[in-house]
């Protein structure tokens, strides 16, 4: 039978089943202490997380708060640049023209009883002029309308004036004239050119009926200048009042304006803060997350690269490529930046680790019994006289190679089967015993086998396994182990 592999399925001992249950409850427990260890330390990474976030949402709100603050002073600056701009040209605008009434009022007659009450009345409008200068004054126009009224009672005194004064010689009455005229000031001649030339016409023609024999004519022509320079001041107030309400109203409409685009400045600044802070916002999820998932990978990640290491040492080549696979899950995302497919991952990745932990330990008690079952079946061999000549591990197999002083050589294999019962396959070679006989009989090796059962015999002495019946193939039925009745022992037969 040399050459003829043979088999024995090898049944553990009580005492060896109880001995693997208290590793495996060892086992177990270890595991269970280190899952909590690692909820201990995924419980503290999240709070601290929880801190951090904390503390990057009390600084974000203080830094939105900041640039609240800076834009609401930067449009307070800026309405009150616009606002000292308006008053000053305003102020500006003003000044003009109560110095062209004062000029006015120098014309009339000082004795006048109310030409006292016009200056201080022009006195208390330059106080205010000036108190605007100085950012004080108000902006409600009212001083413009204010002082075109006093240039129409200055202008009535005036008149008055020169009718008092129309006894006068001829050339006093045309300089009192002339003076009405020049006293309107030259913004009256733009307001009303066409009334200013005729005036200007009525005067000269005056003037030619100034000399000797023209009283008649001269005191006709006369009522006719005054009334023309009486229209024509009145135009140009008029005209001026106008002008000061046109400039008034396209004021207020540059202020709608102005308001109008500082408002949407302001939509567009509140839009942009409301689209900066919901990026920032997405920002901050994203690092939360990305945050979360590096930290449990962290709690994991070194019990993940022993684990496949483990499985790779214990021939399960699978798992350890299933626990590669998924560590690549979490760490390609994570590097991505994709914190959505990180955390899915990694939570798949740890319930990876808890079932892959189990299986390893389930596997680690089965290396553990085949060497125990190979440390058995040397001692006993060596028993037998037989030389140990070396061992191997691969695929998950225990290869053990032995010699007889003969020369023969037995290669043992110590496997599993596909229920994880323990096996032993012998390969035999140089053993001279093998006799073939025809069909349905079979080959018999009794030398080997009696050698290969006193072999068995020694390792049941041992108290941890039971090797069954050898076989092989055309092995004809013969006698086999038979454990005894009340006890733990186990006996060979034929």
């Amino acid at each position: 039978m040399s050459g003829s592999p043979k088999y024995s399925t090898v049944t553990v001992a009580p005492a060896y089943a109880r001995l693997e249950a208290e590793r495996r409850r060892a086992r177990e427990a270890a595991r269970r202490r280190m899952e909590a260890q690692r909820a201990r330390e995924r419980a503290e990474r999240a709070a601290r997380r929880a801190q951090e976030a904390a503390a990057r949402r009390e600084r974000a709100r203080a830094a939105a708060e900041r640039r609240e603050a800076e834009l609401a002073e930067r449009r307070a600056a800026q309405q009150r640049a616009r606002t000292d701009r308006l008053r000053q040209e305003q102020a500006g605008a003003d000044a003009r023209r109560l110095a062209e009434v004062r000029e006015l009022l120098d014309g009339v007659r000082a004795d006048h009883p109310e030409v006292q009450v016009l200056r201080e009345r022009l006195d208390r409008i330059q106080g205010r002029l000036d108190r605007t200068g100085d950012g004080d004054g108000d902006l409600d126009g009212g001083l413009g309308t204010t002082i075109e009224e006093l240039r129409g009672r200055v202008v009535v005194l005036g008149a008055e004036h020169e009718a008092a004064v129309r006894g006068a010689d001829h050339g006093a009455v045309l300089a009192g004239l002339e003076g009405r005229l020049a006293r309107t000031g030259p913004d009256a001649r733009e307001q009303d050119p066409q009334g200013y030339r005729h005036c200007v016409e009525l005067l000269a023609e005056l003037r030619a009926t100034a000399g000797p024999g023209g009283e008649t004519r001269f005191q006709a022509l006369l009522g006719t200048v005054e009334h023309a320079l009486a229209r024509h001041a009145a135009t140009a107030a008029e005209t001026a009042a106008e002008a000061l309400r046109q400039a008034e109203r396209e004021q207020r409409a540059q202020q709608a304006r102005q308001q109008a685009e500082q408002e949407a400045e302001e939509r567009a600044a509140a839009q942009e803060a409301a689209r900066q802070a919901a990026l920032e916002a997405e920002q901050d999820r994203v690092a939360t997350l990305l945050a979360e998932a590096a930290d449990r990978l962290g709690v994991v990640r070194q019990s993940v690269e022993e684990a496949a290491a483990e499985a790779r040492e214990l021939a399960d080549t699978a798992l350890a490529q299933r626990i590669e696979a998924a560590l690549t899950a979490v760490t390609d995302p994570l590097a991505a930046g994709a914190a959505a497919d990180a955390l899915t991952a990694v939570a798949a990745l740890e319930e990876l680790l808890v079932d892959a932990e189990s299986r390893l330990d389930e596997a680690q008690l089965a290396y553990t019994r085949r060497m125990d079952l190979a440390q058995a079946l040397q001692d006993a061999m060596i028993g037998e006289g037989f030389a140990f000549t070396g061992g191997a591990e691969q695929d998950g197999r225990l290869l053990l190679s032995f010699e007889r002083p003969s020369g023969a050589t037995y290669e043992t294999t110590v496997t599993e089967d596909g229920e994880g019962t323990p096996v032993l396959v012998y390969h035999v070679d140089g053993e001279p015993d093998v006799v073939l006989r025809p069909d349905p009989e079979g080959a018999v090796c009794d030398r080997t086998e009696d050698l290969l059962e006193r072999v068995h015999e020694a390792i049941v002495e041992r108290d941890g396994f039971v090797p069954g019946r050898l076989t092989w193939q055309g092995r004809p039925p013969g006698r086999q182990a038979k454990r005894r009745p009340d006890t733990e022992e186990w006996s060979w037969n034929r």
